[in-house]
Formats: structure tokens, sequence, C-alpha cells
């Protein structure tokens, strides 16, 4: 049978990468090279400035990724080849950020373009490698279609959210969206990150998102430059639906590089097993906590995850070659910096666990070994550097959590890591090493949220969000574990003797039992509690079938302030609803819509939330013009009480209503006990929805 390994293991001698080559090319070689490199480097800027040219730059996407991969020879597949060359791509964007802030052309299609192409030309001619690409692979489809699956189902209510009201219901499920959505846009807008020039920076953002980790941000409005116009930054509505599609194509990536890591640690197995694990994989996504990263609006994580599985891919199975397996690592180390660097350590003992594990061949290369691992390391820093010196983030880690999210961690590394925990320890008998590198990688993993919970409870508290974070990356390199759980059962046999007919009934119940078990455990069907959530419905559940029949209140006055009150320069425009904290969320979503989350940020952050000490709060701390958007008649009538008492507010604060039809929205009020006296006019009822 042929292997089925996506990647060999390391040679025993050096791969044809690693051999040393001629010190002097032959005379051919240098005349090809003299018509060839020059040639690639016209190209390289012809080809973009052509799609410019025709409006289509989004073409130069796919161009810059096949360049990249045709260029790298780890990987046997078609898929492994496109996997490898976004990894690297992916780094080096979130490590160009530093370059795009600064120089004149920030993150046009053109330049960047034109860039990436000529460091491609300039490696191959150094590297002297022909462009060439390896041809799909059969297994290929699996991680594809499931992706593509997956993807269908939980784009369900984007696809029910047609107007700007109903899709900002979807994103106010989880309030760190809006802030997400602000500093993706000001990153667009600035062409860079936001903390290369915090002088530019500090009046457009506010000052706890400046040093905020923002590789997300900065790929997320690089991609989004090729989709549009050169010159044009979404804002407003516009800048909504980018930002959905963003968050759910990044969800989606973390989804193929779970799907495909577990198909490469697998090794050679039968296509119906390959099968199985596809199913046992999409299964563990479903019902564990990770979906709820979508729910929750953790765009931010859901790529740091990504980077950090897909070099946790290569710890377990290396791709043959060492400068390019060190290159991989370095530049998924640099993006998990820039991105979320709660997952830099446990990714910084993997890369240092591979350096040891296979320190003769980084002997061999050691000039590319030093050199890339200093420069990687000093740009992994950046971003923590920052975070810890200038923000003072690590005070976050006490930070509390929710005790259903909690309950929802420690099921998840106790059922999960158990019961993968065995099957690698079984695993390890066997001869291929990647099941040994994968329980290593798994018990990084787990380390992480141990430690976290180790210091919360020494600190006095109970373990939190940083800890319930953590647990998120265990789980996600627990289900790429789950392989090794597939890879027990037997495998089905040709032929009809009593032995292969045996093994082959065997091995065909085998994958539908693991199967069907991870489907019920999970709680995808729905018939009953999943095994790892502590909530009766899965996250994915409750994302794919939330209530979108009306727009919630606090996204219909969001989007009919956007509509009716336009952003006025120089005045801070604060909301005033029933309930301090409502008109808090309806403040954070339209100022993001309005980019002014900076002008607003002192009449929105530590403020009390009971009112009228909170509108009074707003306008003593707020000193410049203020428009309050009164969207309740309380509101209304604290505003005007509050100008009649303190006339010398008039010159700067106005006010305007906005009456919101309750019989539109969903209702925002439990109704009260039975009994209860009635204190203010009643509503109408509304009419039934036929």
């Amino acid at each position: 049978m042929l292997s089925e390994l996506t990647v060999v293991e390391p040679p025993t001698r050096p791969a044809a990468e690693d051999q040393q080559h001629p010190p002097t090319p032959t005379r051919h070689r240098r005349r090809r090279a003299l018509v060839v490199v020059p040639a690639g480097l016209t190209v390289a800027w012809l080809a973009p400035l052509a799609a410019h040219a025709l409006h289509r730059e989004w073409l130069l996407l796919p161009l810059v990724l096949l360049a990249t991969a045709s260029v790298l020879r780890g990987g046997r597949t078609l898929l492994d080849r496109l996997m490898l060359a976004l990894a690297l791509l992916l780094g080096a964007a979130t490590a160009g950020g530093l370059l795009f802030a600064v120089w004149p052309w920030g993150m046009r299609p053109v330049p960047l373009t034109g860039l990436a192409l000529t460091a491609v030309v300039l490696s191959a001619a150094a590297l002297r490698r022909r462009p060439r690409l390896p041809r799909p692979g059969w297994s290929d489809l699996f991680p594809v279609v499931a992706t593509a699956g997956m993807m269908i189902y939980l784009s369900g209510p984007w696809r029910r959210a047609p107007d700007l009201a109903d899709q900002l219901s979807i994103l106010g499920r989880g309030e760190d969206n809006w802030r997400h959505l602000a500093l993706f846009d000001v990153v667009g807008r600035l062409g860079g990150y936001a903390f290369v020039d915090p002088a530019a920076a500090k009046d457009q953002i506010l000052s706890q998102l400046l040093y905020y980790p923002q590789g997300w941000h900065l790929v997320a409005a690089m991609l989004d430059g090729f989709l549009v116009p050169v010159g044009v930054t979404p804002r407003g509505a516009d800048a909504v639906a980018h930002y959905a599609g963003w968050t759910l194509a990044g969800f989606g990536l973390l989804v193929l590089a779970v799907n495909w890591a577990a198909q490469r640690i697998s090794g050679p197995i039968h296509p119906l097993h390959r099968t199985a694990l596809t199913v046992v994989v999409c299964a563990l996504l479903l019902g564990t906590q990770l979906p709820r990263l979508l729910l929750s609006g953790y765009p931010t994580e859901v790529l740091g995850l990504t980077l950090t599985v897909l070099l946790a891919a290569l710890v377990g199975r290396p791709v043959a070659g060492t400068r390019e397996q060190f290159v991989l690592l370095v530049a998924l180390l640099v993006g998990v910096g820039f991105t979320y660097y709660l997952f830099l350590p446990p990714a910084a003992v993997l890369v240092l666990c591979w350096l040891v594990g296979h320190w003769r061949e980084a002997l061999r290369r050691w000039t590319t070994v030093l050199v890339v691992g200093l420069a990687g390391t000093a740009l992994a820093l950046v971003a923590p550097l920052l975070g810890v010196l200038r923000a003072e983030q690590t005070e976050a880690l006490d930070i509390g959590g929710g005790v259903g999210a909690r309950t929802e961690a420690w099921r998840a590394l106790i059922w999960l890591g158990g019961i993968v925990g065995v099957a690698l320890l079984v695993q390890i008998r066997r001869a291929d090493p990647a099941w040994r590198r994968w329980l290593l990688v798994c018990v990084v993993g787990v380390a992480l949220p141990l430690g976290i919970a180790r210091y919360n409870t020494i600190s006095g508290v109970e373990p939190g969000y940083y800890f319930i974070k953590s647990t998120h990356l265990a789980t996600a390199l627990l289900v790429v574990g789950a392989a090794a759980v597939v890879r027990l059962l037997p495998a089905p046999r040709l032929g009809r003797s009593w032995r292969a007919v045996t093994a082959s009934v065997t091995g065909v119940l085998g994958a539908v039992l693991v199967a069907a078990l991870a489907v019920t455990l999970c709680g995808v069907t729905g018939w009953h509690h999943g095994l790892l959530v502590a909530h009766p419905q899965t996250w994915t559940q409750r994302w794919v079938h939330q209530d979108l029949s009306l727009p919630s209140r606090v996204a219909w006055i969001c989007a009919d302030a956007q509509q009716r009150y336009p952003d006025q320069p120089g005045v801070t425009t604060i909301v005033l609803d029933r309930g301090a904290y409502r008109a808090y969320g309806e403040t954070l979503c339209l100022s993001a819509l309005h980019g002014t989350t900076a002008r607003t940020e002192p009449g929105v952050y530590n403020m009390v939330f009971d009112e009228p000490d909170r509108t009074h709060e707003t306008a003593r701390r707020v000193t410049g013009p203020i428009r309050f958007i009164a969207a309740d008649h309380p509101a209304q009538r604290r505003v005007h009480w509050m100008l009649v008492n303190d006339p010398a507010l008039r010159e700067r604060v106005t006010w305007v209503p906005l009456s919101v039809p309750e019989c539109d929205v969903l209702p925002s009020d439990a109704p009260p006990p039975p009994g209860t006296p009635q204190t203010t006019p009643a509503v109408p009822a509304c009419p039934s929805t036929p």
C-alpha cells in the first residue's frame, strides 16, 4: 500500500535542499539566472499593475498563494503545500504590518503584491528552485469538504440577516465585536498597526485598544483592500458586512486547519477511517466551546488558535528540510505573537522542543537557525512587550469568568484530555514518532490552562477568563489528537478469506461506532445534552438557531441612530436608554459605526451603571460638545432636568429624541411577576406574526 503520509519523516541523510551546493554555479546556470531572474521580477510587478488596471485585484490573492507554494518543497499533496504557504504568508503579513504603517503605500494591493512576488522570485533564485506544485491528492477532499459543509451550516445566521439591524443583532451577542469592528476600521484607514504611530491613532481608537494585539485586524484589513476599490475604506453599515465576512472566514480557516492537522498526524490510514476521523473532528468542533468564539466575538483568538494548531502540526510531523521547517515555525511564531500572545509561550516551547529533538539537523543549518531565530524572536516579542510594558495587560489574568464556561473548560480537559491521552499512550508504542510528538504537544497545550489555574488559585481567585481562553487551545490540540483514537481501529482488508471478512466487518463497525458516539456525546444532533457543555444547547446550536425574527433593541437603536444622526465632527454622541448598561452597549455600537471610539471613551468606560448618575457623570467627564440621543421618555426627562438644574451645560449639551417601535424589536425586558402594580402606562400588545 502506498504511503499516504502528507510528508515524509526527516531522512537519515540530508534532504536535497540541505545538501551543500557546488561553490560556483556552472556557466549555463549563470546565464540562465541572468535571464530568468529579471524576467521574474518584471512579471512580479506587471501582474499586479495589470490586475489593478482591470479592477481585478482580488485575483492577486490566489496568485501570491500559488507562487509561494510553488517555491516550497514540503508536503506531498496540493493542500499540504497550500497550507504551508498560507502559514508562511500569514506570519510574513503580521510582521510586515510594522513596515506598512511607515512606508507611503500603506496596504494597497499593487505594492503589496509586487513586494510579495519579488520576495518569491528572489527566494527561488537563491534556493535554485523552479516553481513546482504537487498534484492534488484524494485525501485533500476530506478537510476541504468538511470545512465547506461546516461553514455553510455556521453561516446560517448571516444568511438570515438581510439588513443592518439584523446584522447588528448578531454582533451584539458579543460585546467585543464592537471594539474589534472599530479596530478593524482604524487599522484599515491607517494602513498598518495602530501602535506604530500612537500619536496618529490616539484620536481614532480608544486607548485600551492602542496596544492590543492587532494581527487579525491587519490581515483582515489588508485582504479587504483587495476586494474594494483602491482608496475606499468601508465604514458604517458597509464595514459591518465586511467585518462579519472576515470573522466567518477566520473561523473557517480554523476548521480547515484542525481537520488538516488531524489528517496529517494520523498518517497512512484507510479511507473509511479518514471519513470517521473527519466526522469525529467536526463533531468535536461543533460540540465544544470553540463555536463560542463566533458568538462572543473573538476573531483574534480564532486566528491565534489557527496559527498555533498549524505550528503544532509541523512539530508533530515536520516537513523534510531543516531550513524550510524552521522558517515555517518561526513565521507562525511571529504570527502568534502579533495576533494573540496568550498562546505564545506554548508555541515557543514547541519550537524549542523541535530544536532539541532535531539538534543535529539544526547544527547543519546553524546560520539559518541563528539568523531566522533571532529575527523571529525579536518580532514575536514586539506586541507582548508593548502590551505588558505600555498597557499593563498582565493584570487581566485575574479577570473572572462565568461558572458555566469554567465548568465546560474543566470538562474539556478531563473528558477529552483523558480519552485522547489514553489513545496517545497506546499509540506511542508504534514506530511512527509523530504520536510521541503529539503527546508532547498535548501536554504543553494542557499545561497552559493548568498553569493559569494555579496562578489564579495562588492569587485567591477562581480560574477565570484567561483560564477559559487557554483551554480553547488545549481543546483544539486534543481534537487533533482524536486521530489517535481512530488510528486504533482495525483496517478493512481485501479478500474473501474469513480473516479478511472479519477484519473488514470489525473495521466498518468500529468506524461507524466511533463516529456515532462522537456525534451523540457531543450533542450535535440536539437530541440530548452534550457531554462537553454546561448548557442544554451546544454553543453551535445557540449560534445557528439564534432568534432573528426581529432585531434586538440595541441593534435597532444603533442602526436607526446611524442613519438619522450621522457623526458631527468634534461632538461626542452618547445614547441614553432604559437601563444604563443597555445604553452603554448602544453607545459602543454607534461609536464603532461612526469611528469615534476615542471621542466617546470618557463618557463610556469606567462609569457607574446607575441612572441618573451616569448621565450627570457623562456630562461632567466629556469636556467638549455632547449630543445625547434619548431613546426613551425617562432619558429625555433626565437630560431636560439636568439642563434646567445646570443652565451652564446648555452651551455644549444638546439632545435629540429617538422613538423605538416596541413591536419591531425583540422584547428586552422580562415580564413583571404576577400581581406587580403597574407603574408606567402599558404598552399596547403587538399583533401576532402570522
